[in-house]
């Protein structure tokens, strides 16, 4: 258990090898955990998904999110969707495949993936305090049309603990933007997931691979380890 001391450095055991974080540089980066995704009814489901198997990455998140609004460490979400005219969301991405709605359909939670509307919300388990940044993006990416760069720049963030959802589609897409601002990425594997669980474990695999080349893999228990510290006598 966390106690009243903030850490300020720790050392998170992790792939391809550990590595040492200042805390005061770091940020918890949520990705997409919205109502859209996660629940019977949104978009995922129309895609022809299994919504459930996201949920095995809620409880690690909540977890990872306690222990960052304690010690005071900046939390970022974000939520994927789309201005209310579509005039953001290219034809490509809204004409692919068969989905039974496409993105602006009226669905059980409101239009589907569109911002302001019940579904492009994020889960109560894991939703946002007030003081909580958010970040509303139109792509896969965190950073492609956003202000996230900004927010990054303002607080001072080299670092970043990153989890959410779809593993190899926006926390994939969002560690390799990251990765190429010279941000380090430290991806949280219990705290990610996937429709496919093959996907899941193929992009850790991707992130890890050649001596980390997109960023570091770890999972919930090691960042909660990283983060006690002793009280002083």
């Amino acid at each position: 258990m966390l106690n009243s001391v903030k850490p300020t450095q720790g050392v998170i055991s992790a792939e391809p090898e550990p590595i040492k974080l200042d805390w005061a540089s770091t940020a918890l980066l949520i990705i997409d955990m919205q109502r859209d995704f996660m629940e019977p009814g949104g978009f995922g489901e129309t895609l022809g998904n299994d919504v459930s198997q996201l949920a095995r990455a809620v409880k690690p998140i909540g977890a990872l999110l306690k222990a960052a609004r304690d010690t005071g460490m900046l939390v970022i979400h974000t939520r994927e969707g789309h201005l209310p005219d579509l005039s953001d969301a290219p034809p490509a991405k809204v004409e692919r495949g068969a989905p039974s709605l496409r993105i602006g359909d009226p669905g059980p939670m409101g239009r589907i993936l569109i911002r302001g509307e019940a579904g492009h919300d994020i889960i109560p388990e894991l939703y946002p305090l007030d003081s909580e940044v958010v970040i509303d993006k139109p792509g896969k990416g965190a950073f492609y049309a956003t202000e996230l760069t900004d927010v990054l720049e303002k607080y001072g963030i080299e670092n970043l603990l990153v989890c959410g959802v779809t593993t190899e589609v926006c926390v994939n897409t969002t560690v390799r933007e990251a990765n190429d601002r010279g941000y380090r990425c430290v991806v949280i594997s219990d705290g990610c997931a996937s429709y496919f669980p093959e996907f899941h474990e193929m992009g850790l695999k991707m992130i890890k691979a050649q001596g980390g080349i997109f960023g570091w893999v770890t999972d919930s228990a090691a960042v909660l380890e990283a983060l006690k510290i002793s009280t002083p006598a």
